[in-house]
């Protein structure tokens, strides 16, 4: 068969031109002649490695299958001859940007112990436009900062004296049991940081026994993740189109697969925010996801791999599309991204089974509201929430005492999202160990406030004192009223 024919180096270096366009990936050989102009991401970087191997720069932004699902298979004209392998074959291209490292190497793993950690060592390790993206969140980071600040404004109440020798973290999560209160948030892309990047999460996540959300822009397909997991435990992260037919099948699809639990709509997400530190930095203009038609390019605006991956979102959603989700499933739905009792106690009325309370980690709208504080909103203004849906925190979880924090506050779980990016960066072992750092400071916090299971957390175990204030009371705003613009445009009249 031709798939199995050996070619040489030799012979895949004379197909170097536009007119005849040989690639190597993964040791297969593909004619992409006829598919280079075709290339969402442009021509310029497939022919970049015309007649040479393509694998690094290919396994850094796609899926495994996407060659497959593009290529007809009498394009795989055969297999690398690796016997045929010489130096010149070895050189990068001419062209080739080498990855830009800020430290030499990665520090040993069982140095880390700490989320901190893990970002600053991504922060060093990581090529310059996957720190920008990660990273960043929208203009002057007021609400990614506030995050975090707010959980570290909340003080414990401890009790002493209590037999602590053995603590409970187990939970339950949608129906399903789970090791802790904690779950990876869906993140795009996390091939970005690690060639395996969601397979080598979902791995983690089974073997810790916690769930993992699947964001509609990851690097591999739901197929894939099931595949690589299929013992494993997930959540899909929905971005609904403006094609809802797309939608459709797509809900269809992750309905199909039994290791996928729940469907979470995402709601912040109307529009995508100013991310400046993502748009500095050029995007490669052939990543693209295997979930999704939206393509990655450079403009005037910038680079921003969250503003120009936006496309298939549909700024149309409403609380109607909740009806249309349910049509094309039978599991569990949690709208992600509830940042006001008044959207809780909607979703209460839609019938959703769950809420995720979360500001898109601050990459949205800047000045949104901490998840924490809409957690202590829901308490002061909607307690009856938490008789009809289970209720999640995600965005500033970098602490197990965060964890318990919201745990005694009410919450379900947490989710991680941008920490366990970071965290991939050492691939399986990097989350694995992750997860085991939350789960020890979790533990410790318990103990620590003399409780031993999950149950016995209660808001008596914390002093939120400090951002009280900061909790709105009522929907309407306490002193200011709404000028009528009417009247604004009489007196304009006038003038």
């Amino acid at each position: 068969m031709t798939s199995d024919k050996l070619i040489s180096v030799t012979e895949i270096a004379r197909h170097n031109t536009a007119s005849d366009c040989w690639l190597v990936v993964d040791g297969q050989v593909w004619d992409f002649t006829e598919f280079h102009e075709e290339h969402p991401g442009g021509s310029a970087i497939i022919l970049k490695y015309a007649g040479r191997d393509a694998t690094k720069p290919y396994n850094e932004v796609h899926s495994p299958s996407t060659i497959r699902k593009y290529l007809h298979p009498d394009k795989l004209k055969g297999v690398l001859d690796t016997s045929t392998i010489n130096d010149e074959w070895l050189k990068e291209p001419p062209a080739e940007n080498t990855r830009v490292m800020l430290d030499n190497e990665k520090p040993p793993l069982h140095t880390l112990i700490n989320a901190h950690d893990f970002e600053i060592v991504a922060s060093k390790t990581a090529n310059k436009k996957t720190w920008a993206f990660y990273s960043s969140a929208a203009t002057d980071l007021i609400t990614r900062d506030a995050n975090k600040s707010c959980f570290d404004r909340i003080w414990f109440r401890p009790r002493i004296m209590r037999n602590v020798r053995s603590v409970d973290t187990r939970t339950s999560i949608m129906g399903v049991e789970s090791s802790l209160p904690l779950f990876v948030s869906p993140a795009a892309m996390a091939k970005l940081i690690h060639p395996d990047g969601e397979r080598a999460i979902a791995k983690a996540c089974y073997e810790k026994g916690i769930l993992q959300g699947v964001s509609n822009n990851s690097s591999y397909s739901i197929e894939e993740l099931a595949e690589t997991a299929p013992n494993g435990k997930f959540f899909f992260q929905l971005y609904v189109s403006p094609d809802r037919e797309k939608s459709a099948s797509l809900i269809r699809k992750v309905s199909s697969l039994p290791q996928f639990k729940a469907i979470h709509i995402t709601v912040d997400a109307a529009w995508p925010g100013k991310r400046e530190a993502d748009e500095r930095v050029k995007v490669d203009e052939s990543t693209s996801v295997p979930m999704s038609d939206a393509k990655a390019k450079n403009d005037k605006k910038g680079g921003g791999i969250g503003r120009l991956m936006a496309g298939h979102i549909d700024p149309a959603l409403t609380w109607d599309d909740i009806a249309f989700v349910r049509r094309h499933t039978h599991l569990p739905i949690c709208l992600k991204g509830i940042m006001s009792a008044d959207d809780a106690i909607l979703a209460m009325k839609a019938g959703v089974d769950g809420i995720l309370l979360s500001n898109h980690g601050g990459r949205n709208l800047d000045t949104s509201p901490p998840s924490i504080i809409t957690l202590l909103e829901l308490q002061r203004r909607a307690p009856e929430v938490f008789d009809c849906m289970e209720v999640y925190v995600d965005s500033g979880i970098r602490r197990g005492t965060d964890t318990l924090k919201a745990v005694a506050l009410g919450a379900t779980a947490v989710g991680m999202g941008r920490s366990m990016l970071f965290a991939t960066n050492y691939g399986q072992e990097g989350v694995e160990h992750l997860i085991d750092i939350m789960r020890d400071e979790l533990e410790t916090a318990m103990r620590n406030n003399g409780i031993t299971s999950l149950d016995e957390a209660s808001p008596e175990l914390v002093n939120t004192g400090d951002v009280d204030h900061l909790v709105p009371a009522g929907r309407l705003h306490q002193y200011a009223r709404k000028v009528a613009k009417s009247r604004q445009k009489l007196l304009a009249a006038k003038l």
